[in-house]
């Protein structure tokens, strides 16, 4: 299925890139009150990060990818388990049911979205008293190493800037008028890893590519050269997970 942005030669990094906070799935859950065995719609599932921690929590859920090679990587990745199936759509049309789902999650793909599009549409799969959720995993930007590649990232591309994926979501949920307050949760997650894993996930940021276009290479060479000269073979990389959750009206 065609989408504005194809992450298609993205999608093997994409298998590097760092799992959500636990604290903050558990209080997302918790939240909405949803028990084990309930419905989600995991919408822009890619290699199924967000599939795999609601997959363990025993939820049944559909997980909705446009992508081939994502949803390729997403399928192999869950084939242990039975309670997810994989399908192919986009935030906007999921080809999901009327009034099916339980929860509606965007795990880092709200963005890419039209959102009051994807919003009414996840409106449209929810049961009544549903809840829709979006999030990122965002780099805490004031981690020495975080501030040398943020300075390499606005010394390659002029006016460099995350987009959507960093804003409050409060604004858009409330002007889509189909759901009630929103709900911020946030959870703190330090993720010790492979400084080649960490260097090989910056393949995977769409967001870098677009805007970097000819020169994300060199960015990519530049992030590689600042981490080995760390000269550790694990590099300890802190994230906050934040979420934006709303029930259906």
């Amino acid at each position: 299925m065609k989408t504005e942005w194809d992450y298609t030669n993205l999608a093997e990094a994409y298998l590097k890139r760092p799992d959500y906070a636990d604290s903050a799935i558990d209080n997302m859950l918790k939240t909405a009150g949803v028990s084990k065995g309930a419905k989600v719609c995991d919408i822009g599932a890619g290699a199924g990060h967000l599939t795999i921690m609601l997959a363990k929590r025993d939820y049944d859920i559909c997980a909705v990818e446009p992508n081939d090679a994502m949803r390729a990587n997403g399928i192999k990745r869950t084939k242990q388990f039975s309670n997810v199936k994989w399908f192919e759509g986009v935030g906007e049309h999921t080809g999901m049911n009327d009034s099916e789902f339980d929860l509606v999650t965007f795990g880092s793909s709200f963005n890419v979205c039209d959102r009051l599009e994807a919003l009414k549409e996840t409106k449209r799969i929810l049961k009544d008293g549903g809840w829709f959720a979006c999030m990122w995993n965002h780099r805490d930007l004031d981690d020495s190493l975080q501030q040398k590649i943020e300075a390499i990232l606005k010394s390659e591309i002029e006016d460099f800037n995350y987009g959507t994926r960093r804003e409050d979501q409060t604004e858009i949920i409330n002007e889509s008028g189909l759901f009630g307050d929103v709900i911020k949760i946030e959870g703190n997650i330090k993720h010790k890893i492979l400084a080649e894993d960490f260097i090989e996930g910056w393949k995977s940021h769409g967001t870098v590519a677009r805007q970097a276009q000819n020169k994300f290479d060199l960015i990519n060479a530049k992030i590689r050269d600042t981490v080995e000269a760390l000269g550790q073979e694990y590099i300890e990389v802190p994230y906050t997970t934040r979420i934006w959750m709303a029930q259906l009206k």
